[in-house]
């Protein structure tokens, strides 16, 4: 008896674990999602507020007037990215390219192994089964095979440098034969998704020359496209589109564009991630500026400086790697991604300056650029160019003077930073008032009026008025400048209230209760 009893007990308990209910749950076992607030990074809680100018157009540009505009909450750095970050990611390609040599130059198996992270078996997609894997192909491994970021290696050591040789200036061009890294190999290979592309609806054109309306020419009767080579590598850039059957079986021309192939919106890209130390030289006419070009980047003293001769695109590249550097770990972890790192929305930008003050003028409030003891409170070009009158000369650590009301540092001065808006004058007119933003990915051969990306925040050579919240200028995508910076932002996944503490709280039922 007591034995039909416990198998009765232990049916009650295993139906009880059943999954299987008949009724809508949703997908059970998700993992709960508590948000946690990046390194180094401050919340911005959701919220609207008045951009623009609101204390007079002073030059009458008529370029920020004035308008209500709701933004979703984010993460933005504390402070701009300072030399010593920007440098982990300029070591991180260094060693990466000097990992990818040593793997390949390995004459022995076991040496080449130490570098690399394998499998015993990997997926054939060719033979669509799982083979184990050939140590002697190497070109094969390295496609399949990651690089091993846990073993340590050493540039000097002897049985290294025959290998790494040609990343060094050859000898001809080092200055008093200092063994020196080429910086111009420091190339990163990155990748991104043209969302907007990816969103157009309608079916691709087909024109009787034989191209689509994307340029893709047609290389046979069934309406395969044959898409054009990379403009920087000269790769294909994806499958061919098969146009057989039309892009939409059902739909017409009310389906998404091209999702046949999706690989289409995944853009490759290769840059140069060191920044333009010369910069310092080529921004001023009869200055001498020798010392900052010799030093600047790379010396300890200034670490903790903003990073300058980064173009918008390289700040760009910067915000991919950094993404993947989290979520590779989250991974490793167990734990899930979380929202990419990016440039700030120009919205974004002066929502975090303005420091949840309105209608202030400047990040600490305003309408005065010193503190009641006559101080300047940030870095500029104060009182007719006596640059060290408000404590600084060129910039200054990234966490100089005081914060803002949200605790950023240096939202006015020091460096101008780059924000992922396209700059046009009249953008205030067309924009949404929800995350406001105007994009333009601009091509290599686009007029340079095409290529302005907004700059915020006045630097150490700016006067005062470029120091204002609402004041927006630009500069040129694919320049460096000594005077132009930049921090990163994520996006917040959830609601965005004020009280980041509740946001993560599962046992609410209702989002509205946080408040």
């Amino acid at each position: 008896m007591k034995r039909l009893l416990l198998i009765a007990l232990v049916a009650v308990v295993l139906s009880a674990c059943s999954s299987r209910t008949g009724h809508l749950t949703g997908v059970l076992g998700r993992p709960v999602y508590n948000p946690q607030i990046p390194m180094g990074m401050i919340y911005i809680p959701a919220g609207a507020y008045q951009m623009g100018e609101n204390d007079g157009d002073v030059p009458f540009l008529h370029q920020t007037r004035p308008r209500t505009v709701s933004i979703q909450a984010f993460y933005m750095d504390q402070t701009e990215i300072s030399n010593n970050e920007y440098r982990q990611f300029v070591h991180w390609v260094r060693d990466s390219i000097a990992m990818d040599k040593i793997y390949f130059g390995m004459e022995e198996d076991e040496e080449a192994e130490r570098f690399i992270n394998y499998r015993d078996m990997y997926f054939d997609e060719g033979a669509l089964e799982y083979v184990e894997y050939d140590m002697s192909d190497r070109e094969i491994n390295r496609e399949i095979f990651s690089l091993n970021w846990d073993r340590r290696f050493y540039y000097d050591d002897p049985d290294l440098v025959p290998l790494l040789a040609d990343m060094y200036y050859p000898q001809p061009q080092r200055f008093y034969k200092r063994r020196e890294f080429d910086t111009r190999k420091l190339m990163f290979r990155y990748y991104w998704i043209d969302y907007v592309e990816a969103a157009r609806r309608g079916r691709i054109n087909i024109t009787p020359n034989g191209y689509d309306n994307q340029g893709n020419k047609l290389v046979n009767e069934h309406r395969e496209l044959e898409t054009p080579p990379h403009p920087f590598t000269g790769e294909p850039q994806g499958q061919d589109l098969d146009l057989s059957n039309g892009i939409n079986k059902i739909g017409g021309n009310n389906g998404i564009r091209g999702h046949a192939n999706r690989q289409r919106f995944i853009i490759d890209e290769i840059i140069n991630v060191y920044p333009d130390t010369l910069c310092w030289v080529r921004d001023f006419t009869y200055s001498f500026h020798d010392p900052m070009t010799n030093m600047y980047f790379w010396h300890p003293a200034y670490d903790n400086y903003p990073v300058v001769g980064v173009t918008w695109v390289q700040a760009k590249a910067f915000s991919v790697w950094r993404t993947q550097l989290l979520n590779s770990w989250l991974q490793a972890m167990g734990d899930i991604y979380v929202q990419d790192f990016r440039l700030p929305t120009e919205a974004e930008w002066e929502r975090a300056s303005r420091g949840d003050l309105a209608m202030s003028q400047y990040p600490w409030g305003g309408p005065y650029i010193r503190n009641e003891s006559g101080c300047f409170l940030g870095n500029f070009k104060p009182m007719r160019g006596r640059y060290f009158e408000d404590g600084g000369f060129h910039t200054v650590k990234v966490f100089s003077y005081n914060p803002n009301g949200w605790g950023l540092y240096c939202m006015a001065g020091n460096v101008a930073e780059w924000c992922e808006t396209a700059y046009d004058e009249s953008m205030y007119e067309f924009s949404h008032d929800l995350n406001t933003e105007y994009r333009y990915n601009a091509m290599d051969w686009d007029p340079p009026s095409m290529k302005r990306k907004v700059i915020r925040g006045g630097s150490w050579k700016d006067i005062g008025y470029y120091l204002r919240n609402a004041t927006r200028t630009y500069e040129y995508q694919d320049t460096a400048k000594s005077y132009v910076g930049y921090r990163n932002v994520a996006t917040h996944l959830g609601r965005g209230g004020r009280a980041f503490e509740k946001e993560g709280n599962e046992e609410l039922r209702s989002d509205i209760q946080l408040r």
